[in-house]
């Protein structure tokens, strides 16, 4: 569980989870940053056998380690976001520090994506009503023609 915990925050830099799950996962993760922070093969190969998926390990030695090149460990931050509705367990989101233009450009495409989804809705909608009044006026006209 903490495996997939682990891989799921490098992949995703921000995860939600229980506050219980996420203070046992934060010394497998700052261990993970400090192997890739080391860079060699046998540190790659280390962490490709705790991690679940080669996109994980890539990205945590290609992006997420040199971002913390100079910094001693406290790479997460634990955030209590509540209590959860079902159970009453308590709910924290854990990201890694540094990881806010990441998410700020992931938010950004999201927000453009629906502006131009609402667009192309707009757009379309607006066809269509054209389309029916043309079909109203056709049909006006031809039951004028049948009255005559």
């Amino acid at each position: 569980m903490l495996r997939n915990l682990v891989t799921s925050l490098i992949v995703d830099e921000r995860i939600e989870t229980t506050l219980t799950k996420a203070k046992a996962m934060r010394p497998h993760v700052e261990k993970m940053i400090t192997l890739g922070k080391r860079g060699d093969v046998a540190a790659r190969r280390q962490a490709a056998a705790y991690l679940m998926t080669r996109d994980a390990v890539d990205k945590l030695f290609d992006t997420i380690s040199p971002r913390y090149g100079d910094r001693e460990g406290g790479y997460l931050r634990i955030i209590h976001g509540g209590f959860r509705q079902g159970d009453g367990g308590d709910i924290a989101f854990v990201e890694l520090l540094g990881s806010e233009k990441t998410l700020d450009e992931k938010r950004q495409k999201r927000a453009e994506l629906r502006a131009k989804r609402a667009e192309e809705t707009r757009k379309a909608m607006e066809s269509a009503e054209a389309e029916n009044k043309q079909m109203e006026a056709q049909q006006a006209a031809n039951e004028e023609k049948k009255e005559e």
